[in-house]
């Protein structure tokens, strides 16, 4: 059961952080504790009348102490979203041919689709991640499944991204929900691997359909609905709420009403805020995330703006280049799923010594792999040099996204803890502005530079941010000091 705490003795037991929702129990160990308890201590002589509630230790309703199983199907079921979201916006771009046809339109009219559907995806999450700290986080799985799926039957992208980025921004706060520090670096792996491996296998099926004249891009949407219908049935199934403070408001609320005594509070339920105030906050604090790590976020975000307009070059790449088919321009994503054997166990050992920072020791890794493998795909698209090459470079990269993708999130989801979804929001604001812009001057780009020059360019640029991740890594926790909520959540 949860533990009932009167107010008037928790000067002794209770620590009350008004900036922090989150009941905890401490112990007075130094002056400045004995001076916060005083303080704290006269709050409680004005509210005598509260009983908070908490989890007893080891409470099952915690989510923290949730089973493994449970802790892994919602982990699954969150990842399925994500990888259904991703593969959404990558296997757009392979309609386009039967779509200009069939809409009188032209290729750069059907590109703004694939833009707009990373704008929604960066935007959405600055009211819907913190939104889901205060009112949790299954409503807002299953409101945006819902959503997601009707928007690929209307073929609405803007919408479709906005209702999509649950599945790109949420799971990261889930997952710190249930997972400890020094557990998470495996259910990080597949979060990124959902995001990163559906994003080439999306491409993959979308070709090979819009290769039948019998389906061609209708297909490619209806098929989304489909898979998306089986994400929802088992977010409606399996998910669970994850977030502390929800859980406790509905604890307390159960007690005053199998009790009448209305003295049961949750922490959350004394300090909520105002409607306004809780929209300034959905607004405001993803934004205030991107201050202790804008060289990261930065980063991140150009990567994956590149990663966008490779998703819109391939095609034409391969197709004049190579003289492939539409099928086989599609296989070529495969490359984009590549996988990633990461040494967590050294980062889950390094983690107490370094804190946070042990998650960038692949990072580091990933900055030099990166311009090395845009330089390779610039450098071997010419007809002469076999497919391949460009198809290892285009690997190499993805490889190297996948590293940087997983540090980043796990990296976040250490230093904000339970507002992890804030700090993801705020990174994802910066890559989908990215993966908005990018497709839009790709065809120009290369028309102007060729294939050549145009990816050399992006590696330069790649590699004038090589040193981003050397730098966090020594100089991160100066960093993150600047950050209020990065300092609470270290300190407990």
């Amino acid at each position: 059961m949860a533990s009932e705490i009167p107010v008037e003795h928790a000067s002794n037991t209770v620590t009350i952080d008004s900036q922090d929702p989150s009941p905890r129990v401490s112990r007075i160990s130094r002056s400045s504790d004995l001076e916060k308890v005083a303080i704290e201590s006269e709050k409680a002589v004005e509210q005598p009348d509260i009983i908070y509630v908490v989890y007893d230790d080891g409470d099952k309703r915690d989510p923290m102490n949730f089973s493994w199983q449970r802790k892994w199907t919602m982990t699954f079921v969150a990842c399925l979203f994500t990888g259904i979201s991703a593969a959404a916006a990558s296997s757009y771009n392979t309609g386009f041919p039967s779509m200009t046809r069939d809409l009188n339109c032209t290729n750069f009219q059907a590109t703004i689709g694939l833009s707009v559907y990373p704008l929604g995806f960066g935007l959405v999450p600055l009211f819907t991640a913190p939104f889901s700290e205060e009112v949790g986080r299954r409503p807002l799985y299953l409101v945006s499944g819902l959503g997601f799926m009707m928007m690929h039957v209307m073929v609405a992208e803007l919408l479709g991204g906005a209702f999509g980025s649950t599945g790109a921004t949420m799971v990261g706060g889930s997952i710190a929900d249930i997972w400890q520090p020094k557990e998470r670096g495996l259910p990080m792996s597949l979060f990124s691997l959902a995001a990163i491996g559906a994003t080439g296998l999306g491409p993959v099926v979308g070709a090979w359909i819009e290769a039948n004249h019998r389906f061609e891009w209708r297909w490619i949407q209806w098929f989304h609905v489909i898979a998306t219908g089986f994400v929802l049935a088992s977010l409606i199934l399996f998910m669970r709420e994850s977030r502390t403070t929800v859980i406790l408001n509905r604890l307390a609320k159960k007690k005053r009403k199998e009790t009448g005594d209305e003295r049961y509070k949750s922490h959350a339920e004394v300090e909520t805020p105002s409607l306004r105030a809780l929209l300034a906050i959905s607004c405001t604090r993803p934004l205030c995330e991107l201050s202790p790590s804008p060289p990261l976020v930065l980063w991140i975000g150009f990567v994956w703006g590149v990663l966008y307009c490779m998703i819109e070059s391939v095609a034409p790449i391969f197709q004049t280049l190579h003289h492939f088919g539409t099928g086989e321009t599609g296989t070529i994503f495969l490359t984009m799923t590549a996988r990633n054997i990461v040494d967590g166990q050294f980062c889950r050992r390094d983690v107490k010594r370094r804190g946070p920072e042990a998650r960038l020791h692949w990072a580091c890794i990933s900055s030099i792999m990166s311009p090395i493998a845009m330089f390779l795909y610039a450098w071997t698209s010419f007809p002469q040099i076999p497919w391949i090459a460009m198809a290892i470079g285009i690997t190499i990269f993805v490889w190297a996204s996948f590293i940087l993708y997983l540090a980043a999130f796990t990296y976040l989801a250490d230093c904000y803890g339970t507002y992890a979804s804030s700090a993801i929001a705020a990174q994802s604001l910066s890559r989908n502005l990215m993966g908005m812009a990018f497709p839009l001057f790709t065809k120009q780009m290369f028309a102007a530079l060729t294939y050549k020059w145009g990816n050399t360019l992006f590696g330069c640029v790649v590699v004038l941010m090589t040193p981003i991740p050397w730098i966090l890594f020594r100089y991160g926790p100066t960093i993150r000091a600047h950050s209020k909520i990065s300092q609470r959540t270290m300190e407990h």
